[in-house]
């Protein structure tokens, strides 16, 4: 069963912490670190829309329709990042992870194999879900690249998913993680971390 009260997922490099509302600051100064804001294929919030953000966020938490995180980096002592559960169908035991980013000096570093590591695990294992999606814009190759890192397999695209703020179509793709695969793919994560922390 899907547990919607605040829960901390606790890993080595880091610790995913229910979001609040004073973490703003954080998250701006988070955001800065390489202006990920004007990446025009991801909805990274600025000075102007980091309320908006946050206040929807923990509006769909209050719905339990999403269990949005702040992701806090141990040895920085500091709030690197935020990524959610979303999209939460609890009578069919499915949800999506999704709103995942990190400060740019963080990425490529362990962080986010840790993350989805701690945020899979929890859903498999604690919430006996059947199958975690993950969806991405189309001309967003990083995202795609890291999330076929995980051990994720695609299942398809949706043309003309979503309109933009300028009025340009997205087509998003949509990927999973099903329970049947999730044994295989722990072990592949749990190697990468492995090797991550060897270093």
């Amino acid at each position: 069963m899907i547990h919607f009260n605040p829960t901390t997922l606790e890993g080595k490099l880091v610790q995913l912490i229910p979001l609040e509302k004073n973490h703003k600051e954080a998250l701006l100064k988070t955001a800065s670190d390489g202006q990920l804001w004007n990446l025009w294929y991801t909805s990274i919030p600025n000075k102007k829309t980091i309320d908006q953000y946050i206040d929807t966020a923990l509006q769909q938490a209050t719905n339990q329709t999403s269990i949005p995180f702040a992701v806090f980096h141990k040895a920085s002592n500091s709030i690197i990042g935020t990524t959610r559960y979303c999209n939460i169908d609890v009578a069919n035991f499915r949800l999506e992870i999704g709103y995942t980013w990190y400060a740019k000096s963080f990425q490529k570093t362990g962080v986010n194999t840790e993350c989805k590591y701690l945020l899979l695990q929890n859903a498999f294992e604690n919430f006996k879900t059947i199958a975690v999606e993950f969806r991405t814009h189309w001309h967003n190759h990083p995202s795609r690249n890291a999330i076929l890192r995980l051990g994720a397999k695609q299942d398809g695209v949706l043309r003309n998913h979503r309109i933009d703020q300028e009025g340009c179509m997205r087509d998003t793709v949509v990927f999973s993680i099903t329970q049947a695969e999730w044994k295989v793919v722990k072990k592949s994560l749990e190697f990468k971390m492995n090797k991550y922390s060897s270093k």
